[in-house]
Formats: C-alpha cells, structure tokens, sequence
C-alpha cells in the first residue's frame, strides 16, 4: 500500500475516533452532570465487552453530526447476538433527524433479518421537523416505500423476534411509538418520561399545569397506564434487568427457550402448595411467594409488577425449562379479575405462544370483579381477550387450582 493510501487509513481512524465522542466532551460532560450515561457507555455495559460491532458510524457526518444522534449496531448478550442502538444525546439532543431514522429503521430491520433480538435504547425529545419533512433522499424513500418509516419493522418483527425497549430520558411525540410497539418497556424512576406532548403544550393547549413526572413519568407508566413494564432506580439496574429478561427468551419465533441447570434441591412443590396457600378461601395471601417456593432457584422475573396487582405475569423455569407464569393474586381485590388485568394477562399469553414457552396458570379467583365502573369501561371485551389468548395459544397451557 502506497503513502497515500495509508494516509487515507489514518484519516478515517481519525474521523471515527472523533465521531465516538458524539457532540464532543463537553457535551459528554453535561449527561454525566445529569447523573447519566453517554449512549456508548450504556451499549458497552449492556453487552458482552468487546462485542459490538458499530455500523453506519459516519452517516451524518458530513453535515457536523456524527452518526446522527444515534449509536447502533450487533453484539453479543452472555454469548447470544442481538442488535441494538442507542440515541445519542449529545448530537442534536438526541432528536430524530433524516440519517437518524434511517439508522433506526436500518437497526430493527436487520434484527429481523438476522432473526435476533432487539434492543432500543431511547433518549429522544422526539423529531427533527424540518428533516423528517425532507422528501428526497434515502428517508425520503423509506416514507414514500413504507409508510409507517422507523415504525414498519418493529410491526413485522412482532412475534418473530423478541423487542426490548429502555426509556432512559425524556422522550415526546414520534420517539414514544417505536418502544410502543416493542414487547417490553423499561423505564427509570424520576428521569424517564414518555408522552405525546409535553408539559408545557398540555398548559397552552389544556391550560393544565403539569409535571413531566405526573404527566408521563415512570410511576405512572408502570402503575396507572400500564404503557411500561418495569421501573428501575438507575440505569446499570436497567440494563442488568435487560440481560436477565433475555437470559428467559429465545432468538426467534422458531426457536425454544434457552435451558439452565435444573435446581434440583427445590422443595416439593405439592408440599409447598399445601403450606403456603391457606385452606380458607377467604384469607388473602400473596400469590408470588408461593410462585418463588415452587420454581428453581426461587426466581421470578415478573412482568408488570406495579399494575393491575391483582394478577401477576411473568418468567421462571421448572427443572431448567422457562415458563411463562400466570396467577391471580388474592392479596388484591381476591384475586379478582378486572379491565387491566385482563389486557395484562392477554398480552403475556400471546408473547409466550409466539415464542414457545410453556404456560403454567395458577388459578385462585372469585370471578370478574363487579360494578358499573367494571362494566362501563368496557369488561366483556377485555376479558373476551382473554379467552380469545387462551383458546388461540398452541404452547402447552396447565392449570393448578388452588383454592377458589
């Protein structure tokens, strides 16, 4: 290779030294003075080390933006692929942009076609207008070509592929339907929002005053809404709590979960069973201890913990094979079953019949709950989604009754 060429090699490596540091290290500076990771720190903790491989790195770059505001690639998570991408604050604020979007839509697609998981990693004000309405070019095509732009492949990779999604600031408007149509949400208390306007155009729209965190925050998505699945304290928790929800899911909808050893010290499960729950049926009692007595390891990944408290969903194994569990839970209202019950029990049924995981019912209710605000808001037709769920489901489906 001739000076010239090797001058030019040297070049690029500059170029993409320069384009990892985003906006530049004062800008770095300013998100750990927020108390939080640069979208490259959040790739390098949630992947195995040394794994990533970044791709479309310089799109944008011509323009001043490195990569656009956004960090994507494949890597590995505990030695099995995924593809993930990371917006990137620090460029523009994170905001969607032309190259952006494309690398999103780029992103999701190439999961898909690799038939791994997905990992979006979001910290997005939401888009850039005067580039989303720019109709020439590759996004261009992508508008004209699919319509729904970055939304297109998470809705053909629902049930194929398995899609993570983690909202790690405040993200508004078009940056709130991509982890929307993801499988799992997860969300950091006090720092994350999601919402279709924000706070200051509810006051001048609504004239309501309002809070980012009453608005949109993480309580309430995990407890009022039910928009997200799990709410964390800081961000290394939400990234630990990624890699253990895929340790339970497998690549694709062809394949089966993954195996772990088998716990062979758990304790009889009927013996369990018949400590745990009391013989009365009207004493309460909380359903998720008597779930973590009976599976291996005690380990319970639950899906949706802080809503709809009357029935709990979510992932363990019996003997190293995953489950995914489902249990009315006496300690709330009986155990009875209710609107957002109904929608939270749906939706997991589903997931688990896509991807091949068993399902195990623990059975301890009443009935539907009663009432006008129950009927009103519509009960027959979620609880319909329920049944609809149940009798669609291929997997394996077992019932233990338990009490009532």
């Amino acid at each position: 290779m001739g000076e010239q060429g090797k001058g030019r090699i040297q070049q690029l490596r500059e170029v993409k030294e320069k384009a990892k540091l985003g906006g530049g290290p004062n800008k770095i500076e300013e998100v750990h003075n927020a108390g939080k990771l640069t979208a490259r720190e959040r790739i390098d903790k949630l992947l195995d080390p040394g794994s990533f491989v970044e791709l479309n790195m310089l799109l944008g770059h011509a323009e001043g933006m490195p990569g656009d505001g956004l960090v994507c690639g494949y890597g590995t998570v505990a030695g099995r692929t995924v593809c993930i991408y990371s917006q990137d604050t620090t460029v523009k604020g994170g905001s969607i942009g032309k190259w952006h979007g494309y690398k999103m839509y780029c992103t999701v697609e190439r999961a898909l076609d690799m038939r791994v998981p997905f990992i979006g990693l979001h910290d997005s004000p939401g888009a850039r207008l005067p580039r989303l309405e720019e109709k020439k070019g590759v996004m261009g095509d992508m508008l004209e070509k699919n319509g729904g732009s970055i939304f297109y492949p998470n809705t053909q990779g629902s049930g194929v592929i398995p899609q993570i999604s983690a909202i790690l600031g405040s993200c508004a408007g078009i940056s709130v339907y991509s982890p929307a149509l993801t499988d799992f949400i997860f969300m950091i208390d006090k720092k994350s929002h999601m919402f279709i306007t924000g706070p200051l155009m509810v006051k001048s729209v609504m004239s309501e005053d309002i809070t980012a965190d009453q608005l949109g925050g993480a309580a309430v998505h995990c407890q009022v809404s039910g928009v997200a699945d799990m709410r964390l304290a800081n961000e290394e928790e939400c990234l630990s709590r990624i890699k253990e929800l895929l340790s339970y899911l497998p690549l694709n909808n062809e394949e089966m979960p993954p195996e772990a050893e088998p716990d062979l010290s758990t304790p009889d499960i009927n013996e369990n069973l018949a400590r745990l729950v009391p013989p009365n049926p009207r004493r309460a009692y909380d359903i998720r201890k008597v779930i973590e007595a009976i599976v291996d390891h005690g380990k319970y990944f639950e899906i949706k913990p802080e809503y709809a408290g009357e029935i709990t969903v979510g992932f363990c194994r019996f003997k190293g094979k995953v489950v995914g569990m489902i249990a009315n839970n006496p300690l709330y209202m009986a155990g009875s079953m209710t609107i957002n019950g109904s929608d939270k029990q749906a939706r997991f049924i589903r997931f688990c019949d896509c991807f091949n995981i068993p399902i195990v019912l623990l059975v301890d209710t009443p009935a539907y709950m009663p009432g006008s605000a129950q009927e009103h808001g519509g009960i027959i037709r979620h609880g319909a989604k329920v049944l609809y769920a149940l009798c669609e489901a291929t997997v394996p489906r077992i019932g233990i009754m338990l009490s009532k």
